[in-house]
């Protein structure tokens, strides 16, 4: 039975002046049963609501046909004919009402004693007369046994509702009926009311649940219904907008007359911005021609031979229905244009065995050499120190973030350190002590942050994390201890925080993974904090790696093999409810998501596949599509697309072969990039399953960078082929890209 509503429960104290016969007997039966009705109250709640189940079940099976025995318990239409037929039965002089004769007419007829728990059918007075009169009406029968005439009209079944990030948003629902229970919402199968959420916790009067601060996590189905009633439920889509962010490449520039130039221009935002371009405030498109021609969907300018008469402010202005957004790309044609100057900026930095080159990708030039025996800027100590027995000073390297375009922070497994480079000096310039051991590094714009894990040893007997703060600023840097999972330092596997993007800049949980617990562990990035458990054990999963979108606030989890080997689908987890919703189809293996969150790319060497899903702007995740391949992918990298606008690319590398892989997202068009030689050994390269790494050049970069066990590639991503080859490189697996600071 659902629970009383609030009429209901107002009228339970209520004691009426009516006093049935003291005690009945029935005639039909060789021993007689007394009937009487206590004048106290023994009758309790719990009890009375067992007898009304009892009634229920004693007249379905009595008078209703079998194939619908039962049908009352879930089934509204079936219940109210079931409480008519009574109300008829009860009704014995026909007068639309029932009073205490009429019942103990009842009680006569149908066998109905008293039952051990003290209560009788003269407790419907006196708990569900609501006016005293000594009288049962139908809307009280109705209610004491629970018959709502709840109604949903036809055209409100399913709602939608748009808003703009930022807002709030107020659902209501459209579920009415005189003594109607409460109203319980579910998003993804999964109860709000009592899960107390931060951003979902008010649920009004009236029931209509109430969104503070919507953002693009919120999108999704929400379904609502009357507490006992779930078949008649009311399904509300939620969309949220985001108005455009816009960025545009180069922000300046200087041409000679006659070479070409290129703006180019990107926007995210829901739904997808429109893209226009003026020129010093007219509107490009009425001066398009030969040599001045859109490309990429109206993502780029292109102006071949140029003229001084091109020199001018090319405006890109991104719209949708929740705003506009524009940014200025200034073009200067002069007779002796000062060369758009290389600067420190735009340049792939590999750390490898003998030092830190730092490698400007279109010519292929190597701008810097950092030397193991170089020392840090005004400071004794060495960039890799020679260790005890070495003969050769060679540096060992694992992990490495920009910070900002301004800085680079590596990690030196075997210096118990982190190693961090000026890039506007291209020097080293101070050392962090860690916990022995650290592999790991993660950037956390957001709260400008390094999330550091260290194994403690090679065998990870004893790993740890710690949090280096303020990592952007010019400050003596410092470790600090994360608070221990349970007070256990030593289980912690990995842990994953999304990255922040375009129109995502914060970020406010991560996870951890414990080897091998079946468990995520949330935690707060703000106060490096555990918040709670999100357990994975219905669905035998031990996490192995994960990904997430912002569109729907979805994590997709890898989980490992089983004890048989055999490998259970990933998981998708709702980062607002922190509850799985379901497995992903049948798809396994390691999850990547693209920067804009719209493609799911989930690589799995076991079955040679590699397997594609699109992820709406309303956050639905849709069928696969499958690219067959037997490279062994170790690892990814997106590209922006130079031929559509709101498109994505991905080239991924070869663990095992000299291949790589590019696949056009849009079209699942494939190409293979041949001739990158031998990537560095598994066994050679202990600190991550990548060995060998993809890195791309972010927003608009045209290069990528992938190492072979002795050398460095660079691919041309607008072309789809290789650029160059850099030689005598030794195990240059760390590599990182600097952009314009």
């Amino acid at each position: 039975m659902p629970p009383l509503g609030s009429a209901k429960k107002n009228m339970l104290m209520k004691h009426h002046s009516f006093q049935p016969p003291e005690t009945l007997y029935l005639s039909d039966v060789s021993t007689s049963f007394p009937l009487e009705r206590h004048s106290n109250d023994n009758c309790r709640l719990s009890d009375y609501r067992r007898l009304k189940t009892k009634i229920l079940d004693l007249h379905d099976k009595r008078y209703t046909g079998s194939n619908m025995h039962g049908a009352h318990k879930d089934n509204m239409a079936a219940r109210k004919q079931l409480v008519d037929l009574m109300f008829k039965r009860f009704d014995a002089d026909n007068n639309g009402q029932i009073d205490a004769s009429e019942l103990s007419q009842v009680i006569k007829q149908e066998g109905l004693s008293k039952d051990v728990s003290e209560c009788t059918l003269f407790d419907l007075l006196k708990y569900n007369d609501v006016n005293d009169d000594e009288h049962l009406t139908k809307e009280e029968f109705y209610t004491a046994f629970d018959v709502y005439l709840l109604t949903l009209p036809d055209d409100q079944k399913v709602s939608i509702t748009t808003v703009t990030v930022g807002q709030s948003a107020v659902l209501t629902c459209a579920i009415t009926g005189e003594g109607r229970p409460p109203i319980l919402w579910k998003r993804n199968h999964q109860y709000l009311n009592s899960l107390n959420l931060e951003d979902i916790n008010d649920f009004g009067d009236d029931g209509s649940l109430y969104i503070t601060k919507v953002t693009t996590t919120h999108m999704a189905n929400y379904t609502c219904h009357a507490d006992g009633y779930e078949k008649l439920f009311q399904t509300h889509t939620l969309q949220v907008n985001v108005p455009p962010v816009i960025r545009v490449y180069p922000e300046s520039q200087a041409r000679e007359p006659g070479v070409t130039a290129s703006l180019r221009c990107h926007a995210e935002g829901i739904p997808s911005p429109q893209l226009a371009w003026l020129k010093n405030g007219m509107d490009i498109a009425t001066k398009l021609s030969k040599q001045l021609t859109l490309q990429a969907n109206g993502s780029e300018v292109h102006i071949s031979n140029v003229h001084f008469e091109d020199t001018g402010a090319y405006t890109c202005i991104a719209k949708n229905e929740a705003g506009v957004d524009e940014d200025i790309s200034s073009l200067f044609v002069e007779d002796s244009a000062r060369k758009t100057c290389l600067g420190i900026g735009n340049m792939f930095y590999v750390f490898y065995e003998d030092g830190i080159k730092v490698i400007q990708p279109v010519a292929c030039e190597i701008q810097r050499h950092i030397k193991p025996s170089e020392k840090l800027l005004a400071l004794q100590e060495e960039v890799c120190p020679t260790s005890p027995g070495e003969e050769v000073q060679r540096c060992v390297w694992s992990s490495a973030v920009n910070i900002k375009d301004k800085f680079i922070y590596v990690t030196q497994p075997t210096l118990d350190r982190v190693l961090i480079v000026d890039i506007q000096s291209q020097k080293a310039v101070q050392t962090v002590s860690t916990d022995p051991y650290p592999v790991k590094l993660h950037y956390d714009k957001s709260h400008d942050q390094v999330w550091l894990l260290s194994w403690g040893d090679m065998e990870k007997n004893f790993p740890t994390l710690q949090v280096i703060n303020q990592a952007s600023g010019r400050i003596s840097h410092h470790t600090v201890h994360t608070q221990p999972v349970g007070r256990r330092f030593d289980r912690v596997d990995d842990f994953f925080i999304p990255a922040s993007s375009l129109i995502i800049n914060h970020i406010r949980f991560g996870l951890i993974l414990h080897r091998n617990e079946p468990v995520l562990h949330k935690i707060d990035l703000e106060t490096t904090s555990y918040v709670k458990n999100i357990s994975l054990r219905e669905y035998n999963c031990i996490p192995k790696s994960v990904a997430y979108t912002h569109l729907g606030g979805y994590y997709f989890v890898n989980c490992r093999p089983d004890s048989t080997g055999a490998t259970q689908p990933q998981l998708i987890l709702d980062s607002v409810t922190d509850s799985v919703i379901s497995q992903n189809r049948d798809i396994t293996g390691t999850p990547y998501v693209s920067p804009d969150g719209h493609y799911l790319v989930t690589v799995d060497d076991g079955d040679g596949l590699m397997r594609i899903q699109i992820i709406s702007e309303r956050g639905e995740i849709q069928e696969p599509f499958d690219i067959h391949t037997n490279l062994h992918l170790s690892d990814l990298a997106f590209q922006r697309s130079f031929t559509e606008v709101h498109q994505y690319n991905v080239f991924g590398s070869s663990g095992r072969q000299t291949d790589a892989l590019f696949v056009e997202l849009s079209t699942g068009k494939v190409k293979m990039i041949k001739s990158l030689k031998e990537a560095t050994k598994s066994f050679q390269w202990p600190w991550s399953s990548k060995n060998r790494v993809m890195v791309g050049s972010e927003l608009f970069g045209q290069y990528l960078m992938t190492p072979s066990r002795e050398s460095l590639f660079i691919l041309d991503g607008r072309l789809n082929k290789l650029n160059c080859e850099i030689t005598d490189v030794l195990k240059g697996n760390v590599v990182v890209w600097v952009g314009e600071s």
